[in-house]
C-alpha cells in the first residue's frame, strides 16, 4: 500500500498525468520509491477503479490524448488513512546484499577487504547522487535526508568493518575515515 499512498500523496498537490507522475518519482525518488511505469498506471487505473482518482483525457497541440488523475474525497481519505499506517509501523531495513556477510570469514582477508571496499564504492556514488539532489520542501526533503543519515550510518559500518578486518588480518591499515567521500 505505500506505492498506493505515494501516488495520491503526489496527486495532492494538483492532478497530473501519468508521465508527470513518473517522471517525479524517477528524478527524486528512485533511492526509495520502487515503483516502474507500468506499476504507476497499473495502480491508478485500480486505484480509479476504488473510486481514489478520477481520469480524464487532456490533449496539448498535435500529441496523442493523455490521462490526467486527480484525487477524489475518497482518495484523500485512503491517503490519510494510508499515511497514518505508515508512519505509525517498523519496517526493518533488509538486504539482499547483507546475506553475504553470515559467510565474509569464508574468504580470505584480503579478498573480504576488497570486497567490502568496493561495496563501500558503490555507496559512496549512491550517496554522492542523493547528496547532490536538489533541495525540496517538507516531507521529501524529510525523506532525502533520512536516506543520507542511512547510507552514512552504512558507510561508517563499513569503514570499522573494514577496519577490523584489517586489523584480524594483520594487514596495514589503509585510512579510511568516517567521513570520507
Amino acid at each position: 500500500m505505500e506505492r498506493e499512498m505515494l501516488l495520491l500523496g503526489l496527486l495532492r498537490s494538483g492532478e497530473r498525468h501519468g508521465y508527470q507522475i513518473n517522471d517525479f518519482i524517477e528524478r527524486t525518488l528512485s533511492f526509495c520509491a520502487d515503483v516502474k511505469k507500468a506499476t504507476a498506471y497499473f495502480l491508478l487505473d485500480k486505484m480509479e477503479g476504488r473510486g481514489w482518482v478520477t481520469a480524464s483525457e487532456h490533449r496539448e497541440g498535435n500529441r496523442p490524448p493523455r490521462k490526467v488523475y486527480a484525487i477524489t474525497p475518497e482518495g484523500e481519505a485512503a491517503f490519510q488513512r494510508l499515511l497514518r499506517e505508515n508512519l505509525a509501523s517498523f519496517a526493518s531495513a533488509r538486504s539482499a546484499s547483507d546475506l553475504g556477510l553470515a559467510f565474509l570469514a569464508t574468504l580470505p582477508p584480503a579478498e573480504a577487504v576488497s570486497l567490502l571496499r568496493t561495496r563501500r564504492e558503490a555507496l559512496v556514488r549512491e550517496l554522492a547522487d542523493i547528496e547532490a539532489a536538489p533541495r525540496h520542501h517538507g516531507g521529501i526533503q524529510l525523506l532525502i535526508d533520512h536516506q543520507i543519515h542511512y547510507l552514512d550510518s552504512e558507510r561508517g559500518w563499513l569503514d570499522e568493518t573494514i577496519a577490523s578486518l584489517e586489523r584480524e588480518a594483520g594487514a596495514p591499515e589503509i585510512g579510511v575515515s568516517h567521513k570520507e567521500n
